[in-house]
């Protein structure tokens, strides 16, 4: 069967991929759910995909497994295609105003690196 795409997901250097290394394969398995119900949902739940309040256009993907929380920050760019950044695990309930920084700070540096192309 054919997967239809309604967006397309990238990494933004290893910001994503090494926090993926970290993780045990149930977290791993439903990270990648996740990101394919992003993938290809046109309209996603926001218990998966939120954007975050008071930010440049940041978003968060949301993982739960048994009773750990995990997220991922990404942003927009074109459109239809989101890049993936900074991942961490959620320990609070709010969500940590240091991996919100990192993250507007990496999408700059992103589109900055993009402009200089």
């Amino acid at each position: 069967m054919k997967e239809n795409f309604s967006r397309n997901i990238f990494y933004y250097k290893e910001y994503y991929l090494g926090f993926y290394k970290t993780l045990d394969v149930d977290v791993k398995k439903k990270f990648n759910w996740t990101l394919k119900l992003i993938a290809t949902l046109e309209r996603v739940p926001a218990k998966y995909f939120n954007h975050i309040k008071n930010s440049s256009g940041l978003y968060e993907i949301r993982v739960e497994v048994g009773s750990n929380i995990f997220r991922v920050f990404s942003f927009f760019d074109k459109g239809k295609v989101i890049i993936l950044i900074n991942g961490f695990q959620k320990k609070s309930q709010k969500t940590p105003k240091k991996e919100i920084e990192k993250a507007e700070k990496l999408k700059k540096q992103y589109f900055d690196e993009k402009n200089r192309r």
